[in-house]
């Protein structure tokens, strides 16, 4: 008589999904930002915090699903998970909120609010990019959890409070971020590779992700259009990110 497979064997483990894991650790930042009174103006508070606050209960059901990847991300607390996000934005002011609050932004407060805009911006994007990450599959690595894009770096500055670090400004094809570096050979044209991290300040100043490199420098001449995965760069360049999105879910 055949002995059949343990079922143990054979289901994905979603408890230990390092995108769920992700997806839930942005929903607690969002709401301790959105808490803390950095963003000015006419927004809807409650609703954007209720909003996201109610997505615990679809992460959840997702944690405990025990479904295979591709059964995971066509469930409706995926859908949830999105429409949710939706509202978020809605309620923070619409597709131009973060002008919006810089705009309202007294000039004391706008290094404060930067990194609130983009702590929001990184919370938002992970929950409407967790369908195609888990699209990727049966993949128990921490960088699946987030988005690597290429990007054209359009301008680059000295850091104001510190020489050794690079300020940035990058075209990702929808819009631009900010990436601080430490590689002081960086210069306009640049074909980079992005790792969307969780934002960092960096004596006063925002980065949105960390720039892919192999050894002292990053990578410059990356393939692919931008803001779309990279083709063919090193495997080794993800280990920094790697580790990174490993300290972030420690915490």
């Amino acid at each position: 008589m055949k002995q059949g497979k343990d079922k143990s064997d054979t289901m994905w483990d979603t408890t230990k999904d390092y995108r769920l894991l992700l997806g839930q650790k942005t929903v607690n930042m969002f709401v301790g930002t959105a808490r803390s009174g950095s963003f000015r103006g006419r927004w809807n508070k409650k609703m954007a915090i209720e909003s996201a606050e109610s997505m615990g209960s679809d992460f959840q059901t997702l944690n405990y699903s025990y479904l295979d990847p591709k059964d995971l991300a066509n469930t409706p607390e995926i859908a949830k998970l999105e429409e949710k996000a939706e509202l978020v934005i809605r309620y923070l002011g619409g597709e131009d909120w973060a002008h919006q609050f810089m705009n309202q932004t007294p000039k004391e407060d706008k290094e404060k609010a930067e990194e609130a805009i983009a702590k929001a911006r990184f919370f938002i994007d992970t929950i409407l990019g967790l369908k195609n990450r888990i699209l990727f599959g049966s993949i128990n690595d921490p960088i699946i959890a987030i988005d690597i894009k290429v990007g054209e770096i359009m301008s680059v500055s000295k850091h104001s409070k510190n020489d050794s670090l690079m300020i940035c400004n990058v075209n990702i094809g929808k819009r631009a971020i900010q990436v601080v570096t430490n590689d002081l050979t960086v210069k306009d044209g640049n074909n980079v590779a992005i790792a969307f991290l969780p934002p960092e300040t960096f004596s006063g100043l925002v980065s949105e992700g960390m720039f892919l490199g192999v050894g002292e420098g990053i990578l410059k001449d990356v393939e692919g259009e931008l803001g779309t995965m990279p083709k063919g760069f090193p495997l080794e360049a993800l280990n920094e990110s790697r580790n990174l999105i490993e300290g972030y879910l420690s915490k």
